[in-house]
């Protein structure tokens, strides 16, 4: 049976959820939790993901996100495999972590998401791990009661602004609303067994059950549902901007670093569909941590070094102009 076709466009709102494989706990430790919000707050930055709310129960996830480009296919990739990558390496495990593909649901934005929020910060109260909210350490539910500037990646005044228009009373807004019960719709829509892929008014579900029904009418569905920037366009971008080919490019020395080589790693596993093995496999590398290390490399020097920034810019730049001309082609 073939996977439900996920739709993803710019600025849709979705609720996010995932489990351990066979129910086990994800989070064994307080070092877990902190990682797994460390990376929530990287995907931020790193794939224009706006995360509004979010609570890690133990064996499980509940995220609230916007993807203002479309990509939650590829956020959700990134932070459950890296996720995985770091517990397995933390406690010394292999193997998968999650119990496979992330539940989404698409939700309307209107009043949904507030109750949508709610829901996710009172999963600890409703599974009686706690008797207040104020309790519970490892949700968004804290960062909506301040104004730190360490929860400053929040996502939150879309929301705000929804509870009231005056700033001051904002949060005694928020108070008032998360006090109470999830209403009657909401409790009904998440107790079902076979959880629907929408949320929201009829018009709405009916406005994306057209769309769906379109897209899958479209054999260019698989086609146009994976354009992306592929890693031959990466590749021969990086090797144009280097004046190299693709040899020299994907050579390795042994002592001996390859700067072009390590640029091209981190840009195809940052925008292309690859997984970290796949990205390893296409430059010769056998060891997918190994990729992991390049990335991460290139990720922190990028922040430190000029002229290392202002090359992979302009690779970006001719990349971007290659994928509008490719998302050109097939209108």
């Amino acid at each position: 049976m073939s996977r439900p076709l996920r739709i993803e466009y710019p600025g849709a709102w979705y609720h996010v959820m995932n489990r351990g494989r066979r129910k086990e706990s994800i989070f064994l430790s307080p070092d877990d939790y902190d990682s797994f919000v460390q990376i929530l707050r990287e995907t931020t930055s790193d794939w224009n993901l706006r995360i509004a709310a979010y609570c890690l129960m133990p064996n499980h996830y509940h995220l609230l996100v916007q993807t203002p480009d479309g990509n939650l296919s590829r956020c959700m990739r990134h932070i459950n495999g890296v996720y995985t990558q770091r517990f397995n390496r933390f406690h010394q495990q292999d193997g998968q972590l999650f119990r496979g593909r992330y539940k989404a649901v698409l939700v309307e934005t209107d009043n949904y998401l507030l109750e949508v929020m709610r829901y996710i910060h009172r999963n600890p109260l409703n599974a009686g791990l706690v008797r207040s909210l104020d309790e519970y350490p490892w949700s968004s539910h804290s960062a909506y009661l301040t104004s730190q500037k360490q929860r400053s990646w929040l996502f939150k005044n879309t929301l705000l602004t929804m509870l009231g228009a005056e700033k001051a009373n904002r949060r005694n807004a928020y108070i008032d609303f998360v006090s109470l019960q999830n209403s009657r719709e909401i409790t009904d829509f998440y107790s079902k067994s076979r959880l629907s892929p929408l949320l929201g008014s009829e018009s709405f579900r009916g406005r994306v059950r057209n769309r769906v029904s379109d897209l899958q009418e479209n054999p260019e569905i698989t086609e146009a549902k994976e354009l992306t920037i592929t890693p031959r366009e990466i590749i021969a971008q990086v090797c144009s901007c280097f004046n190299l080919d693709e040899v020299t490019l994907k050579r390795t020395r042994r002592g001996r670093s390859n700067a072009p080589r390590d640029i091209a790693v981190y840009l195809v596993r940052r925008y292309s569909r690859k997984s970290l093995a796949e990205t390893g496999s296409m430059f010769g590398i056998e060891n997918y941590s190994t990729v992991s290390s390049i990335v991460q490399r290139i990720k922190s020097q990028k922040d430190r070094c000029s002229d290392l920034r202002r090359d992979i810019e302009k690779i970006l730049s001719c990349l971007k102009t290659v994928k509008t001309d490719a998302e050109e082609s097939v209108e």
